[in-house]
Parts: C-alpha cells; sequence; structure tokens
C-alpha cells in the first residue's frame, strides 16, 4: 500500500464531502468535519504508527526534527489537482503522532461571495488603522481576512505584507503587490516581522495571530503610523478583545495601551460559524466600529459601557451587536432559534429579543 496515496486519497476524500478538516488521531477512525460535526470515514482504526507512516510523506526532513525537537508543527502544503492545506502535527499520549488538516480554499472568495456585511467593504477603504477579526478556531476568522484583502487587491495599488504560521491563503498580484512571510521559515517571529515590515514600505499588513504583548503593542503602533492593519485574536467579543490586549500588558503600561487603542482601533469583528437551517453554515458577527464616544470609553478604562454604544445608530455606523446579529438569521430563516440559543454570549438578551418573533 502507497502510503503517500494513502494521505493523498484521505485529503481528497475531505475536499469531495466539502468537509472543512481531517483529524487523525490513534485508537480512532480518521474524521472529518462537515458543518462543524465529525464524521468518521469508516477506514479503520489507525495505529501512531499509521499516522506517522502517513503524515511522514508531506514534510520535510528540517520539519520533521523541529516536530520531534518541539512536539508540534504548523505547516501548510499544496497538492496538485487536489488542494491547499493547514496542517498540525502533535503528539497524544503514549508518543503517539496526531495530524489535523484544514482546507484552505485555493480560490480566495470575495466578500461577496461570503455575503459579508457592506460596512467590510468601507473598512477596507481606511488608509490607516486596525481592524481585528476574532472568534474561536474554525469560526472563519481567515477567510474572511482573505476576502477583505482580496477585496484591497481587485481594487487599488497597495503593497500587502501578510505574517502567518503557516501561510494559508496565498494571494495573486491583481492590482496589489503582496508579501508572504511564513513564521519560522521567513521569519523568526511575528513581532521581528512586524517590527521590520515597517522598513519594507507596506500600505496593509496581515498578523495572522496576536499572541504576545510584544507583537499587540507593535502592531497598534504600525496603524499608529498610516498603515491600514489586520489581526486575529481567538477571543468571542468586541469588549472580551479589548480586555485581552489591555491585560496583556503589565498594569503600568495600560494606561498608554488604552491611550494607543482608543486612536489606532477601527473595528473589531466578532465573528461565528452556525449551522445553517437546512445544512451548510452561517457566518453571523458582531461589528465594533470605533468612534469618539467608545474611544473615550477605552482611554476612561468603562470597557463595560462599550455594549450599549454598540446598540445605538446602528443604520448609521454599521454596528452589530451578536444578539442583534442572531435575531436578523433568525428572522431571514438562516439559523433556528435553538441554534441561536446555543451559541449565544448573552442568552437572556436574545431570549427577551426572540420572544416576540
Amino acid at each position: 500500500m502507497q502510503i503517500k496515496t494513502d494521505i493523498e486519497a484521505l485529503l481528497k476524500t475531505v475536499v469531495f464531502n466539502k468537509a472543512s478538516d481531517l483529524h487523525l488521531v490513534s485508537r480512532a477512525e480518521p474524521q472529518i468535519r462537515i458543518d462543524g460535526a465529525l464524521r468518521p470515514l469508516e477506514l479503520g482504526v489507525l495505529s501512531g504508527k499509521d499516522i506517522e507512516d502517513i503524515c511522514y510523506t508531506l514534510i520535510t526532513d528540517a520539519q520533521k526534527s523541529e516536530l520531534e525537537n518541539n512536539k508540534e508543527l504548523d505547516f501548510a502544503v499544496d497538492l496538485p489537482n487536489i488542494g491547499r492545506f493547514r496542517g498540525n502535527y502533535y503528539y497524544t499520549t503514549n508518543g503517539d503522532l496526531a495530524a489535523a488538516f484544514r482546507v484552505i480554499p485555493i480560490n480566495i472568495p470575495s466578500l461577496d461571495d461570503l455575503r459579508s456585511p457592506l460596512i467590510f467593504k468601507e473598512l477596507i477603504k481606511r488608509e490607516k488603522g486596525l481592524i481585528l477579526v476574532t472568534g474561536p478556531t474554525g469560526s472563519g476568522k481567515s477567510t474572511t481576512l482573505a476576502a477583505m484583502l482580496n477585496e484591497i487587491n481587485l481594487n487599488f495599488r497597495k503593497h500587502i505584507i501578510t505574517v502567518e504560521d503557516p501561510v494559508e491563503f496565498v494571494h495573486p498580484n491583481n492590482k496589489s503587490l503582496f508579501s508572504h512571510r511564513n513564521v519560522g521559515t521567513d521569519t523568526r517571529s511575528y513581532a521581528k516581522a512586524l517590527k521590520y515590515s515597517l522598513r519594507e514600505d507596506p500600505d496593509v499588513i496581515l498578523v495572522g495571530e496576536m499572541r504576545d504583548s510584544e507583537t499587540i503593542s507593535t502592531a497598534i503602533t504600525a496603524a499608529e503610523t498610516g498603515h491600514l492593519v489586520f489581526g486575529t485574536l481567538h477571543t468571542n467579543s468586541s469588549i472580551q478583545t479589548i480586555n485581552r490586549i489591555v491585560d496583556s500588558f503589565d498594569g503600568g503600561e495600560q494606561l498608554q495601551v488604552r491611550n494607543m487603542l482608543s486612536s489606532s482601533l477601527t473595528a473589531i469583528i466578532s465573528q461565528s460559524l452556525l449551522p445553517k437551517a437546512g445544512g451548510g453554515r452561517y457566518a453571523v458577527h458582531e461589528i465594533l466600529i470605533n468612534n469618539p464616544a467608545i474611544a473615550n470609553l477605552i482611554r476612561e478604562n468603562r470597557i463595560h459601557q462599550i455594549y450599549s454604544q454598540m446598540q445605538l445608530n446602528q443604520q448609521q455606523s454599521g454596528m452589530s451587536t451578536q444578539t442583534q446579529a442572531l435575531v436578523k438569521a433568525i428572522k431571514a430563516g438562516q439559523i433556528t432559534k435553538d441554534t441561536a440559543m446555543r451559541f449565544a454570549t448573552n442568552q437572556q438578551e436574545l431570549l427577551n429579543s426572540i420572544g416576540a418573533i
């Protein structure tokens, strides 16, 4: 049995079934994720040695050394006539290798393809500022960011630097010029890449993940100094995102960080992917757009009052709370009430809002 063919066959199965992920874990069958739910492929139980034989065919000797030294490995791989995938190798109990693969669409979607809120097309026209797309793993953050960069690429002549671990979507150079950088092979860290990117004449910078205070601080500085900066955080709401950023710094630095964030922040998009009524998945967005009132609340550390500001002037600002987005999706028949309740961050508010639907 040709091991290389095995992994290619598995990944072909993922693409054929329009799944998002493939999981290989010892003492279990290979499983794929379709519309958010795992489904076994009924191909037999794998051992750790099986997974090692399958997965080692996709990586270089240098990557094998990194995996064995660090016990983790992130990478991306292109398979001709199959697709592009983000891979993560890791170890489980008894030293067994495990793997997770995620499909990266080769054809980069547009904001229209994703049926994104109209405000997204206005945000990408900004010359500077910090735009954060947040949400849990698997919520479609990378896809939304790729669509926003694609919109810039189709309409503006910009130099766009992306720093990711690993690089996921590879954009063609249409009107814009892309410099894709992979943490680990093209640069040592997010923070170093961001620092030196300011000398590389960028107009737009994408930070794949804002993991630490140094990266966050440099991203905010880049946004302050005339660059449009996109980034991600694993947070579930705008308020949680602001608190996470501020709490990443020592107490003595937090006042300065709030001041910088209040002036540099453009928007926070907190995204969830929910099971769609009738099959598929539907993106729900909580959207915060910075304005003088919100900037003042950030500066004065009255973060808890931001939510009430997000409920005001919806038509003019383009803002939306998660509750409002869920109610809109229910009314449109995109999701059920039960689904909305399961994913709501404020269940009582949602319950009050849908009582009259």
